[in-house]
């Protein structure tokens, strides 16, 4: 494949307006320690219309994460073949995003997908598994400890519920009404409707007095989540809330590290063995990609929406 060939992808055009639309753009090229990957399914995320880098080129494919088979190999990528099938991440990449007919990855950030596994299934893992898995490292909970999560019924809070009860802890989770027994099925303990003006209350009762930890996955739940948490425990942003601390409360946001991949595969695993239930809301065909996102950016989604090529 040549740079003159093109593909079908979802753009931003410029970096004033956040519109995103459908384009023919050129086949990315790869460097040496890259892979070019036939796209078959992408996982869709509330930030994929503005999480570009900043400068770019425009037209920029936009998207995070994928999955698909190895197309193109760059002169330096070891362990992996031409057809093998993986699952990938494209994170503000120069070349562009996952929302395309192929997309680049760097081959040290693939990880092999099990043939048990389906490319929708491999779309919906590496953005919500690696916040999952890095939320719970922050947390740092143990066995008997009480967690409240805010926004709990989406991609991420699916699985911390799910990763949290299975080490017992206790877990409390807000959504609308409408998802509580959802919620419930995955491992939480206690539910309560976010628009509940007493919520604050019945989890400080729930908990005894506070929780040990509290996780904001919502923007803007952060300042009303540290209400719930008691005297010197942890409060844990992932959407990057600026919240003042207050009761000798620790307030982080939530960190990155290169391990995480190690544990994704292991979830890649534990999902295929049953272990860990993978919630995919809804499958949209290529051409429906932003109903979609539309969709997901209502922050009202249940588990994972992805887009089927």
């Amino acid at each position: 494949m040549n740079q003159m060939e093109k593909m079908k992808a979802y753009v931003r055009i410029n970096d004033i307006k956040q519109d995103v639309e459908l384009a023919n753009v050129p086949i990315p090229d790869i460097m040496a320690d890259q892979v070019l990957i036939k796209v078959k399914a992408f996982g869709v995320g509330i930030h994929d219309r503005y999480f570009i880098p900043n400068p770019i080129d425009y037209p920029y494919v936009i998207g995070s994460e994928g999955a698909g088979v190895i197309k193109k190999l760059g002169e330096s990528v070891i362990g992996f073949e031409i057809g093998d099938r993986v699952i990938f991440t494209t994170v503000l990449q120069p070349q562009g995003g996952s929302w395309a007919e192929y997309a680049v990855s760097k081959y040290t950030s693939l990880i092999r997908m099990p043939d048990e596994m389906t490319f929708a299934q491999g779309s919906a893992v590496p953005i919500a598994g690696k916040t999952a898995i890095e939320s719970m490292r922050e947390l740092n909970l143990n066995k008997g400890d009480h967690l409240f999560i805010a926004g709990a019924s989406g991609a991420i809070g699916s699985l911390v519920i799910q990763l949290a009860a299975s080490k017992g802890i206790h877990v409390s989770a807000s959504a609308s009404r409408g998802n509580h027994k959802y919620m419930e099925s995955l491992g939480a303990d206690k539910s309560i409707d976010y628009k509940d003006t007493d919520w604050i209350n019945k989890i400080k009762t729930w908990s005894k007095g506070g929780v040990d930890a509290a996780l904001a996955i919502q923007p803007g739940t952060g300042i009303h989540s540290l209400k719930v948490v008691k005297e010197g425990g942890k409060l844990i942003t992932v959407s990057g809330d600026n919240v003042m601390t207050e009761r000798n409360i620790e307030v982080k946001q939530m960190g990155h590290e290169e391990e995480t991949r190690h544990k994704i595969i292991q979830m890649v695993s534990d999902i295929v063995e049953g272990k860990i239930n993978l919630i995919i809301e809804d499958e949209y065909p290529f051409d429906d990609a932003l109903k979609a996102l539309e969709k997901t950016e209502t922050r009202h989604a249940r588990g994972k929406s992805v887009v089927i090529l």
